[in-house]
């Protein structure tokens, strides 16, 4: 699990409105409904006081509103008219203004979540393979799917509403100041109260909300690893043991919500305190006025009525210090994946790289996962173009290292991997990776039809060449019994087919991809002997003039090799060929 770094508030919401700017069409959208909401918000309370003060009180209408009766008192049934109607036109207006707003505020946040999502997931798929492995999958999933949609809500829910709340507010408060300005100040002094009880709490809630979901991301980890290992865990009857581990892991995550609630609850007290002290102060101080002369009921009413309009957003604000928090925490971990930056990278001005004639070397290979332990040592040696090379040793030996730096998974700690005499560090990824085919001991499909599994090496491929590859594979019979043939969908993982079906289809990939150079791991340990006869005659035309690194255990598949590499403990120990014996030792 990564738990990222820290970021002050100020940087993170910079960096939101950033990733904001395809959307501000639609944002400057929200902006003016908010504007026009300004003044709704204002004429709210206004019919009220009509109803108060020219209805049963018989006084002039208030401002512009004089024109409508000609400047005369109106009747007590013409100003009851008069506020129904303002009323009801109100209402309306804001109705139409929040379907409004509710439409293109969904789209802003699904187009952003959608472009921050996409860029989150190719940053994620370029990250080294070391991050993975240290980190593990759940953990970005969870920011992807999680922490991105929390992350783009802050401008569009937070922000934006936030710039059109203090213009309420500003309206609001020179309209009671005109009205009595004593009441206007002391309906502002709770203000700064509230603001420090803010600042005092938001500092504590982004703590434990990091805590929480990187619990939450802790336990979608159990989730992952568990159905991954489905069959695994079946086979040992450990469902209960994952059971107990998953609940462990997630009540950590339920009992950081509770805290964190229980925070809230303390804040939303004290809040609701100081808002009810500040209403009880206007209160008092506008009915001394309003037995004075000083104002009228209906204004006293039209104030209130402001003051609760006032308080609403402030308790509001203060009340969503968790929710804010909590999507800056999110915000936190989504750009501090972002910000992590890939251990294999690309040099400026990478060389290009053509059809590879498959002359490798290494030269002095040294190389460690990050455990204090070499996982090669010292590894020098040199492969023609179109040689076959078995590779052999004991578990741990290094076999799989040397695929994964050759492929640039990895680089070396020391010395230097050449293709055609190109150290790999100075060609572009893209092109050197295509070189390589690659096919598994474990070979990994996806859960899409045969045909797309065949082209997924090249998408671009007909229908003609998908079967011509599958034949090369000995596969074409046996997809053809399938129910739906080449595109019957293979499952999850391809989980449907067998080991040796599955196998296959991944040597008809590396035939429809047509690299220069093969990677083989143990590519017929998993299967039986029919199969394997099947596989081996399939890899004899899929090798040949191809340079060809094979993993294998068998003394079956190692004798299709021209040369022999035995690795012990991260050195070569041995390296032959065919024709003349042992060469290095």
């Amino acid at each position: 699990m990564n738990p990222g770094r820290a970021y002050p508030d100020q940087t993170l919401l910079i960096r939101l409105v950033r990733e904001a700017r395809p959307c501000w069409p639609y944002l400057l959208g929200l902006l003016t409904i908010g504007f026009l909401t300004t003044p709704l918000a204002l004429l709210t309370p206004l019919p009220l006081k009509i109803a108060v003060d020219s209805g049963l009180g018989h006084r002039h209408l208030p401002g512009a509103l004089r024109a409508v009766t000609h400047g005369a008192v109106p009747s007590p049934a013409a100003a009851l008219t008069i506020a129904v109607v303002l009323l009801l036109a109100t209402a309306l207006l804001r109705q139409l203004l929040e379907l409004a707003d509710r439409v293109v505020r969904a789209h802003a946040i699904e187009r952003l979540t959608l472009d921050l999502r996409a860029r989150l997931f190719s940053h994620v798929q370029r990250l080294s393979l070391s991050y993975h492995d240290r980190h593990g999958t759940a953990d970005s999933n969870y920011r992807i799917q999680k922490d991105v949609p929390d992350a783009q809500a802050i401008v569009v829910e937070s922000l934006f509403p936030s710039i059109t709340a203090a213009l309420t507010l500003f309206g609001m408060i020179v309209v009671t100041a005109r009205l009595d300005w004593q009441l206007a100040l002391a309906a502002l002094v709770i203000s700064p109260v509230l603001f420090l009880t803010n600042r005092y709490y938001r500092r504590r809630f982004r703590v434990r909300w990091r805590e929480a979901k990187n619990l939450e991301s802790s336990g979608l980890a159990v989730v992952q690893e568990a159905l991954a290992a489905l069959r695994v865990v079946k086979a040992f009857g450990q469902e209960d043991w994952e059971q107990r581990r998953f609940v462990q892991r997630s009540g950590e995550g339920m009992w950081a919500r509770i805290r964190l609630a229980a925070v809230e609850g303390r804040m939303g007290v004290q809040v609701g305190l100081l808002a009810a002290i500040g209403t009880a102060v206007v209160l008092f101080v506008g009915m001394r006025h309003v037995q004075t002369g000083v104002l009228t009921l209906g204004e006293l009413l039209l104030i209130m009525g402001y003051i609760a309009q006032l308080y609403d957003p402030l308790k509001t604000l203060s009340r969503k210090t968790v929710g804010l928090q909590s999507k800056l925490a999110s915000a936190e971990r989504v750009f501090s994946l972002l910000d992590d930056m890939p251990e294999v990278v690309e040099k400026p001005g990478a060389r290009s790289l053509a059809r590879s004639r498959g002359h490798v070397e290494f030269d002095r290979v040294t190389f460690g996962y990050g455990d204090g332990r070499w996982a090669l040592e010292g590894v020098s040696f040199e492969i023609p173009p179109g040689a076959r090379v078995g590779i052999a040793g004991p578990t741990g030996a290094g076999k799989t290292t040397l695929v994964n730096l050759l492929l640039r998974f990895y680089d070396p700690s020391q010395g230097a991997i050449r293709l055609d005499g190109m150290d790999l560090r100075e060609a572009r990824l893209v092109d050197l990776r295509r070189q390589f085919a690659m096919v598994l001991q474990d070979p990994i499909l996806f859960s899409t039809s045969v045909s797309e599994n065949l082209a997924y090496g090249r998408p671009e491929a007909s229908r003609e060449e998908i079967v011509a590859a599958a034949r090369a594979a000995n596969a074409h019979e046996f997809i053809l019994a399938l129910p739906q043939g080449y595109d019957t969908l293979v499952g999850d993982r391809g989980m449907m087919l067998s080991g040796g079906e599955r196998q296959r289809i991944s040597l008809a990939r590396a035939f429809l991809k047509d690299a220069p150079i093969l990677i083989l791991d143990e590519p017929t340990s998993s299967v039986d002997l029919g199969t394997e006869a099947l596989i081996m005659e399939a890899l004899e035309r899929l090798t040949r003039g191809r340079t060809t690194l094979m993993i294998a255990h068998r003394l079956s598949t190692l004798s299709l090799c021209d040369i022999r590499l035995e690795l012990e403990r991260g050195r070569v120990v041995a390296l032959a060929d065919a024709a003349h014996g042992t060469i290095t030792a």
